[in-house]
C-alpha cells in the first residue's frame, strides 16, 4: 500500500510499488494484452496521482507528446493528437498546480488547476504566447526537464459541470496564464509525424476543446483496514 493512496484495479488487484512504476506496467500489459484495462471502476472522479489518457472526442484523438521538437515556435517538445488507443506516449500524471500539493487519491474538484506530466518525458503540458505551427493559434507544448522542472504555464484549470471532476463527463482545461482552452486542431502534420493532429490553444469554447478520461491508473485514497 503506498504512502498515501493506492492503485486499485476494476479487475481486482492491488500493486505494491510506485506510482510510476506501476504505471509503467500497466502500460505493458495493456499493450500485451490488446485490452482496454480501465482501473477502479469504483471510483468516478478524477483523483491526484491518477495515470490517464484524455480524449478530444470531437476528432477521437487522445492527447500525446513524444521527443519531437517543434520546428518553429518555442522549440520545446511538440504535443499532438493520435488516433491509437495503444500507445504508451499518450499517458499523463494529473498533478496539483505550480509550486502546491494535490495528495494522491484526493477527488479533483470542477475549478481546481492541475498541471499534466508527460509520463515517458517526464516534461508538463505547458502554453505560451507562441502561434502554433498549423493553425496559427496558441501553441501547446511540453516543457521543463527531467527532474520535473515546472512553471505557472504548465498550470489548467478543470472547467466542469459537477461539483468534482468526474471520469464519464466532458471538461475543458483553460491555460491560466493566457485564459486560453486546450483543443484539437482540424489540421494535421505531415512527416515526421504524419497523420498526427496538432494540438493547440484557443480563447472561444467549442467542441474541439471538450475533454474525457480514458484509460488510466486511478488513485484512491489509503484506507484504515
Amino acid at each position: 500500500v503506498l504512502s498515501t493512496g493506492r492503485i486499485v484495479f476494476s479487475r481486482g488487484g492491488l500493486l505494491n510499488m510506485s506510482v510510476t512504476s506501476a504505471a509503467h506496467c500497466i502500460v505493458a500489459l495493456f499493450i500485451a494484452s490488446s485490452a482496454t484495462i480501465v482501473l477502479s471502476a469504483g471510483i468516478q472522479s478524477v483523483t491526484c496521482g491518477s495515470v490517464l489518457k484524455l480524449i478530444n472526442p470531437h476528432y477521437n484523438v487522445r492527447l500525446h507528446s513524444h521527443d519531437v521538437k517543434y520546428g518553429s515556435g518555442s522549440a520545446q517538445q511538440s504535443v499532438t493528437g493520435v488516433t491509437q488507443a495503444d500507445d504508451i506516449n499518450s499517458y499523463w500524471v494529473l498533478k496539483g498546480a505550480f509550486s502546491k500539493q494535490c495528495p494522491r487519491g484526493v477527488p479533483v474538484k470542477c475549478g481546481f488547476t492541475v498541471r499534466l506530466q508527460h509520463l515517458s518525458t517526464h516534461l508538463f503540458l505547458h502554453s505560451h504566447h507562441f502561434a502554433s505551427p498549423l493553425s496559427s493559434n496558441q501553441e501547446v507544448s511540453c516543457f521543463g526537464d527531467a527532474a520535473g522542472g515546472s512553471d505557472s504555464g504548465d498550470n489548467w484549470v478543470v472547467e466542469c459541470s459537477s461539483e468534482y471532476w468526474r471520469r464519464d463527463e466532458s471538461v475543458r482545461l483553460k491555460h491560466v496564464d493566457t485564459g486560453m482552452y486546450l483543443q484539437a486542431s482540424p489540421q494535421t502534420y505531415g512527416r515526421p509525424i504524419n497523420g498526427q493532429r496538432e494540438i493547440c490553444a484557443a480563447g472561444s469554447k467549442s467542441p474541439q476543446n471538450l475533454w474525457k478520461t480514458m484509460e488510466g491508473v486511478y488513485m484512491e485514497p489509503s484506507k484504515t483496514l
